[in-house]
């Protein structure tokens, strides 16, 4: 998430440094096709705008800013006044700070991943493997277990250890197949340990999932996976 709103913070400082550059003089819209009046709005109301959506993104950054700074920062980039720090400068410092944000948010999410893992290993029916795979069984089925190779059909719900939702069969309404050799290490394993019939509750450390990384704009690094699988059949 947070690596998407870094992006669209150099986007928005794009349009800024755009708007500066290709408007007039006074700084007064010069596209004839596209008004305020147009749109019902009012500078008031599109300068408010602009301050709820970039608001909104740096929020995530968890830092204390000088508003009046950023305001300055901003008027002096769009109307192409001086400014004491360059693009190229002011873009290191942004750089800078997304990092720093990225480490710190990386390490608290590590902790707590890491607790909730020491925690649920003491709970009656959790089995943990040789490479830290917890799981506890909720059906035993009876059928055959797959192999590393195998291609297995599952109905699966995955989430995070605060029970957010970031992938489910059930809601799509069908059924997936995976080859157990294209998936990550954890869910391979898990799926290994059962049998046809058998639904199974993984919880994989970010070890054996998505690691330091995270994956896309659901899962944080250092995430462990909560996976309720259902094994169905395999191919």
């Amino acid at each position: 998430m947070l690596k998407k709103t870094f992006f669209a913070i150099l986007m928005v400082a794009f349009v800024f440094f755009s708007c500066g550059a290709g408007g007039s003089a006074s700084g007064e819209n010069t596209d004839p096709e596209i008004t305020l009046e147009d749109s019902g709005a009012t500078d008031a109301d599109t300068s408010y705008a602009f301050g709820i959506v970039l608001g909104s993104d740096l929020k995530q950054f968890e830092i204390q800013f000088d508003y009046e700074a950023m305001i300055q920062g901003i008027r002096e980039a769009v109307e192409g006044t001086e400014s004491r720090l360059s693009v190229e400068e002011a873009i290191e410092l942004v750089q800078t700070a997304y990092m720093a944000t990225i480490s710190r948010q990386a390490e608290e999410s590590r902790k707590k991943n890491d607790q909730f893992l020491a925690e649920n290993s003491k709970k009656d029916g959790v089995v943990i493997t040789a490479s830290g795979l917890q799981f506890e069984v909720v059906t035993q089925g009876q059928g055959k277990k797959p192999s590393a190779t195998d291609v297995v059909t599952v109905h699966y719900e995955g989430t995070l250890i605060d029970g957010t939702v970031f992938d489910s069969s059930y809601t799509r309404g069908e059924s997936a197949e995976f080859p157990l050799d294209q998936v990550i290490p954890g869910w391979s394993e898990g799926i290994q340990l059962m049998n046809v019939g058998s639904t199974y509750r993984l919880y994989i450390p970010s070890s054996l999932a998505y690691g330091e990384q995270g994956a896309g704009s659901m899962i944080p690094p250092n995430s462990t996976l909560i996976f309720q699988v259902e094994l169905l059949s395999i191919k």
